[in-house]
């Protein structure tokens, strides 16, 4: 029994078998590419040569290609499926393995793959050596908030039919860690937005199917290996529209995006002052008195 949370090699899978038809299901993927080619519009600086990684079928690069300053755009994915979709240059490349050299690229994206990676702590460090000084890193990442709903469905749904529950909670990061471990990973002036994303469904299968086509089905390597019964999918679905059900028979489900904007560091960065360097006293600069413990 692996140690690893995420069945790497099954995800690769699934994103390959839905690679021709992504684009009927890349809506919260679209929405990332729109929002990364806010940010970066706005950015008085050239990136001359960025990757991005998890590329899927290159939403997000020819998004930002548009874009005056960014230059050289690499697509980096694992299914070859996928990788076949994006615009050259490209590369196939693993999250967990990236084949950049030390202080190679002026910018890396990634949108919606980063989640996903059993040790991101560690993917963090090599795009953090993979960037020259001052470049930076802007990734965005299903939160452990989305589709809450849904996974409690599944588990009271396999508790009252099979008696017991398979493992179905991924162990996303949060948005009060993302930051942490940015830094951990030698990443400087670490942000972290939040976006929550509500969408209607017609019922709670009609979900569970753009889940597959997302190839966003159960990845962890702990997951029951057995097909789902007809009667544990049905009873999942009542539980879930009893959960989110409206009056019109529609179903809501709930994503939540995390987005991190970090930089490699530079000398020319904002420091912080040394302790005891302040010019001005705080009691003074709130206009209150001080007083001794």
């Amino acid at each position: 029994m692996t140690n690893e949370p995420f069945d790497r090699v099954l995800i690769r899978n699934r994103r390959s078998r839905h690679a021709p038809r992504i684009d009927a299901h890349d809506f919260l993927l679209a929405r990332v590419a729109a929002d990364f080619a806010e940010r970066l519009a706005i950015i008085q600086r050239t990136f001359a040569v960025g990757v991005s990684i998890g590329a899927a079928h290159g939403l997000l690069s020819r998004s930002l290609r548009e874009l005056p300053n960014i230059g050289l755009l690499i697509d980096a994915e694992a299914a070859l499926e996928l990788l076949a979709r994006c615009e050259h240059p490209r590369v196939q490349a693993d999250e967990e393995w990236l084949p950049f050299a030390d202080e190679a690229l002026d910018l890396v994206v990634s949108g919606l793959s980063l989640h996903l990676v059993n040790d991101l702590p560690g993917t963090l460090v090599q795009i953090r050596r993979a960037l020259k000084p001052d470049g930076l890193v802007l990734a965005a990442m299903i939160g452990g908030a989305s589709l809450a709903a849904l996974r409690q469905a599944w588990l009271v749904a396999e508790d009252d039919i099979t008696g017991g529950a398979s493992p179905r909670v991924a162990p996303f990061v949060d948005v009060r860690d993302l930051g942490t471990l940015a830094q951990r990973a030698g990443l400087a002036l670490p942000v972290v937005d939040r976006d929550v994303v509500e969408v209607t469904y017609a019922s709670p299968l009609s979900l569970m199917a753009e889940l597959q086509a997302m190839a966003g089905a159960n990845p962890l390597s702990g997951r029951r290996r057995v097909p789902v019964t007809r009667r544990l999918l049905l009873r999942a679905a009542e539980v879930y529209a009893e959960l989110c059900g409206g009056p019109d028979g529609r179903v809501t489900a709930t994503f939540e995006i995390l987005t991190l904007t970090a930089w490699a560091p530079a000398a020319s960065q904002p420091q912080p002052l040394k302790p005891g360097s302040a010019e001005v006293r705080l009691a003074d600069a709130l206009g209150v008195r001080e007083r001794k413990l």
